[in-house]
């Protein structure tokens, strides 16, 4: 089974792949927090680019809450599978609940993130989307239809490691997509990393901080 050495050595793979994009002016990588930093970071770095969060948050069944029926993301976008809220038979306050505990913890995220920061104006901007790994699709595909809510141009997602399946249906939704496995037998992202230690706050807000600082450089 071929794995990716680690999301940072992932990361710079993507870049390579998106070189075509390297010193646009109207570029921005959107990391999705906290696994996709490291790539997001490789990413616009490589392509001189500007690198910023952006928060989704999946929605989980009540009784199984690591099943995702649908996300939530920043801008109030969000996206629900109605075919699997059937299938557990779900009331629309358990739905409604659910909605709202994932809400108000990506909200939680984006405070301890963004440090009073403003959300980056995405209006005619070409967007990379990136995370580690793509399972359902839910997540990332709540994250397309935020930032086109948000009036970017072009949405790119780039990812380390999603099944065939996943990849078809983002491929629909997005501009472009860029995935280094497609692995028909998908389990889990964690399993294609041989490097897959978690992320943690620090490491996000460095990053942020040296990605910040490295395009006031380029700028000067």
């Amino acid at each position: 089974m071929r794995r990716l050495a680690s999301r940072n050595e992932a990361g710079k793979a993507l870049a390579a792949r998106l070189a075509a994009y390297a010193g646009r002016s109207d570029l921005v990588v959107l990391a999705l927090p906290r696994g996709g930093v490291p790539m997001g970071y490789e990413i616009a770095r490589a392509l001189q680019a500007q690198l910023e969060l952006f928060f989704v948050r999946k929605v989980g069944v009540p009784q199984y809450p690591e099943l995702a029926m649908g996300a939530v993301a920043s801008g109030g976008a969000q996206k629900l599978d109605e075919a699997m809220i059937r299938e557990f038979r779900l009331s629309q306050a358990e739905v409604a609940a659910a909605v709202a505990r994932s809400r108000n913890e990506m909200e939680r995220q984006e405070e301890i993130f963004r440090e009073g920061r403003p959300a980056t104006e995405l209006k005619g901007k070409t967007v990379i989307l990136t995370d580690d790994g793509i399972a359902t699709g839910h997540t990332m595909r709540v994250a397309i239809e935020a930032v086109r809510q948000l009036g970017a141009e072009r949405v790119i997602v780039a990812t380390g490691v999603a099944p065939p399946s996943t990849v078809k249906m983002v491929r629909a939704e997005a501009d472009e997509v860029v995935c280094l496995l497609e692995p028909q037998d998908f389990r889990a992202v964690g399993l294609f990393y041989e490097d897959f230690s978690q992320v943690t706050d620090d490491e996000v807000k460095r990053l942020l901080a040296s990605a910040s600082a490295a395009g006031k450089e380029t700028q000067q």
